[in-house]
This record gives structure tokens, sequence and C-alpha cells, in this order.
């Protein structure tokens, strides 16, 4: 049965709200929340992860008819443990109040500052399906570092997945530290209306739209990780052929059903056959075979599938050429697979559904340029895209697409590695997403940076005339602090 026909049965918004409660009054009674019990929350996701890391990668495999589970362990699992090693690394440090500089003259009469990081409560995660437990469980470790409760809304695309993860978190936790729900639209519509004290979620734009709708009627910040249209540009001076290897490694993973993947490609216009070229090389030589091939994974659903191919035949029908990526040429319709081959689009256009829609699958358009002005122009013309990749050796060129270009994250001479640091942020801009999490950004990001501010003995108001009645003092100081 296809995923987006298993979805969970539906549960209310009165459900989600109890457990919600329940989270909340512990969260409560709990405060302060101690390194020691951010910790041992952190280490129990992780070693739930290790110690299932099997189960998880069939679970997953089955939901998608077929994933490789070297790319789930590689791309799903090895980030929750990463990022709970990064928290044991740094926690400690991240959770130190900061101190901060008195205006004068309060510094010189004992006024102290600083800021404290504190936990907002209940996280609400919103898990898309494509990197299932990735993209629930480093939310909820960057939750429980900041010393919140966690509850995940998992994505009813992946029901085996789901029902296994509900299973294990139940068992290593108790449902008012961290609880999983399952089920359909409804129930994410649901999860989006709780007065959680953070919410984030990732998924597309469209969808965000409403959730955001919905946090909004009770002012709940949010964290947005959505996606778009990543652009990589070959730069001039680009060496081909590593540039093909490491687009064409990053276009088929997952096989291109990641937020992040590249999109399109802006090569230069005396360079575009060597870069096809390049990229069918590439892509033959990692991916010899793919109907039975255990590395390459299957399109998540027929639904998905048919999306895809529409998206190539609108561009071909409206000028494109299409290269196919088959390197064992092998027979895509003669078999219930879901699994797709790389299309290679040329020619394309920004009327084609190809170049206005996020694609997320093995779809890759090539536009051609003539200088890097019209590439900036270009990208600066469309929305901010979640990643941005750059291909080159000069560095005015670097520090031109740098400088000149806006995107969530970068990586250079390279596609998707900036979200595998722990210590950068992973997020959007405007179209793309708004916060960041991972690292110390995603501490901050789930916690509230409250101000603490010490007043000294000595009463400061009546000193500097602030104390009614006014008078000659409070002239005084209103024509010293009105200068620049």
């Amino acid at each position: 049965m296809e995923a987006l026909e298993a979805a969970a049965g539906e549960v209310s918004k009165d459900e989600i709200m109890k457990l919600f409660q329940a989270q909340r009054d512990a969260f409560h009674a709990e405060l302060p929340v101690s390194f020691g019990a951010r910790m041992d929350r952190i280490n129990r996701t992780a070693q739930m992860i290790i110690d299932h890391q099997d189960d998880l990668c069939e679970a997953v495999s089955s939901d998608f008819g077929h994933r490789s589970g070297v790319q789930t362990v590689m791309t799903d699992l090895m980030s929750v443990v990463g990022h709970a090693k990064d928290h044991k690394k740094n926690l400690k440090k991240w959770m130190r109040p900061e101190k901060r500089k008195m205006d004068f003259p309060l510094n010189l009469l004992g006024a102290s500052g600083q800021v404290e990081y504190q936990p907002k409560g209940v996280v609400g995660v919103i898990a898309p399906w494509n990197f299932p437990i990735n993209l629930a469980f480093d939310p909820a470790i960057g939750a429980f570092g900041a010393g919140n409760r966690v509850m995940i809304k998992f994505s009813e695309f992946c029901p085996e997945t789901g029902e296994l993860v509900k299973k294990l978190v139940a068992e290593y936790f108790s449902p008012e530290e961290m609880t999983v729900i399952t089920g359909g639209p409804e129930t994410g519509k649901s999860f989006s209306e709780i007065p959680w004290d953070h919410l984030i979620f990732t998924g597309g734009g469209g969808i965000a739209k409403h959730v955001m709708a919905a946090a909004a009627q009770n002012l709940t910040p949010v964290t947005l990780e959505l996606g778009g249209k990543s652009p990589t540009i070959v730069g001039p001076d680009a060496d081909v052929q590593k540039a093909t290897q490491r687009i064409a490694m990053g276009k088929m993973m997952n096989a291109g059903q990641i937020c992040l993947a590249p999109d399109y490609l802006l090569v230069p216009h005396d360079k575009e056959e060597a870069v096809v070229s390049g990229i069918v090389a590439s892509v033959s030589e990692q991916y010899p075979t793919l109907i039975a091939n255990d590395d390459y994974t299957s399109v998540i659903n027929a639904r998905h599938k048919d999306r895809l191919q529409s998206l190539i035949d609108d561009a071909l029908a409206k000028g494109a050429k299409q290269t196919i990526v088959n390197p064992g040429d092998e027979d895509f319709s003669n078999t219930n697979s879901n699994k797709m081959p790389l299309t290679v689009l040329q020619d394309v256009n920004d009327d084609m559904r190809v170049m206005q829609e996020e694609i997320f699958g093995p779809i890759l358009p090539v536009k051609t340029y003539r200088n890097l002005e019209e590439v900036i122009d270009y990208v600066n013309d469309h929305d901010r895209p979640l990643g941005l990749y750059y291909f080159g050796e000069t560095e005015s060129d670097k520090r031109k697409i740098l400088d000149k270009t806006i995107s969530g994250g970068v990586t250079v001479n390279d596609v998707i590695f900036h979200i595998a640091q722990h210590d950068l942020p992973f997020g959007g801009v405007g179209p793309s997403g708004m916060g960041a999490y991972t690292g110390p950004d995603g501490f901050k990001e789930f916690s509230h940076a409250k101000a603490v501010y010490r007043q000294p003995k000595i009463n400061i108001a009546k000193i500097a005339g602030f104390l009614p009645p006014y008078g000659a003092t409070t002239d005084k100081t209103m024509k010293q602090q009105m200068k620049l």
C-alpha cells in the first residue's frame, strides 16, 4: 500500500491538548531544568536511535517502497547522534548566563545585568516525510538542550516509521517528556492550533502559511524550515569533473527528495555540454543500475512520481531538451517501482513549471549564463533559496556571490554539506523559512533570552532627577543624554 494511502487515524485537538497540558504542568514543576536532566533526555534520544537503527532503516525503506539503508544511516540517524554529541560537548557553555555592559554611570554605581537563557516550555515539532528521523529528532534534541518538553507530529506519509517511532519513544520517555502523535491532515491542523511555547515546522511553503496562520492565533513563536529552488552555480573557472561528481552525488541522494538538493544549475554557456556530460558520467559511475540497486532510493509514492513526470512533460512541451540518465538502459515502464531515473533538462525558461516549483525529485534543469552579474540578477529576481552552491576557485568570484546574493546557507565547492556542520545554523530566509536551529543557534532559538538587571542600593532615580518633582537636575540629565 502506498504511504499516501496509509495515513494513521486522526487524533482530536482535545487529545493533543491533554498531552500538551500534562507536559506543561510537568515542565513548570521541574523548573529550573538542570544540565543533567537535559543531557539525560538528549542521550536517551540518541541511544534510542543507536539501539534500533536496523529497525528504523527497514521501516523507512518500507514507507518509501525502497530507500537505501546506508543513506538512511548517513542522512537521518548519524545527524541525530552527532547533534547529541555536540550538545554533550557544548551545552554547559551555552547555558551560562551572559554578562552585559551597563550604561554609564550605572556601571560605576554597582548596577549589573545579564542574559539568562530560560526554557520556553513545550515545543511542538511538525516533521516531514523525506528525512523522518532526522527532522523529527534533531529539533527535539535542540529543544531538550534548551530545557523544554517535546511533542512530535509525525508525517502520515511514513506510517510504518511513525508507528515504530511512536512505540520507541513511549519505551524511552514518559509522555510528559516527549511523545509522538501520528495522523493525517486533520491531526496536523489541530496540532498547529495548540498554544505551543514554540512550534517548528519543516515542509512546503503552502502548508507553512496555514501553520503560521494557526500559530498566530496563539501568538506562538515559530521556526519554519521550508525549501525552494536552491541554485547551483558552476563558476567560470570551476573544475567541471569535480563539480559534476559532487552535484550528481547531492542530486541523486534520496532521489533528490531533499529540501537542500541542487534544484537547478547555472553554467557558463561554453561549458554547458561538458557539464551535462559530466553529470551523466558521474551518475553512471555512482549508480550503474537503478531499479534493483539498493543504493538508489525510490520516489515516495505514485502521486509524487506523477507530479514529477508532469514537470518533465510540461518542460518538453514548452521547448526543453531532455537527457534521461539511465546507465543500465532499464525499462522503468515495466515495473511497479516508483523509482525514476535522473532527467537533465536543457533550454529551460521561467515559463516552465520546473523553473517555478520546487522539484523535490530526480530532475535537474540547466540554465546558461555569460557573466556572474547575470547569475546574481537571476538569483535575486527569485525567492530567497534555502541553499546556494558555488563551484570555482577565484576568491573575488566567490566573494561576489556571497556578498551579492541572499540565501539560507551556502556551500562552496560542494552541495548540501553546510547542514552537516553542527556549529553552523540551519535555516532559511523569506519564502525558504524563518529562524534557524542546530548548535548554539538552536539553543537560542528554543530558549527565552531573559534580561536580568540588578539595581544598586543607591537611589538612581533620585540622583538622576527622574523622581518627581522634576527640576534642574532633571534638565541637566536630559541635556547630557540627548547628545551623540
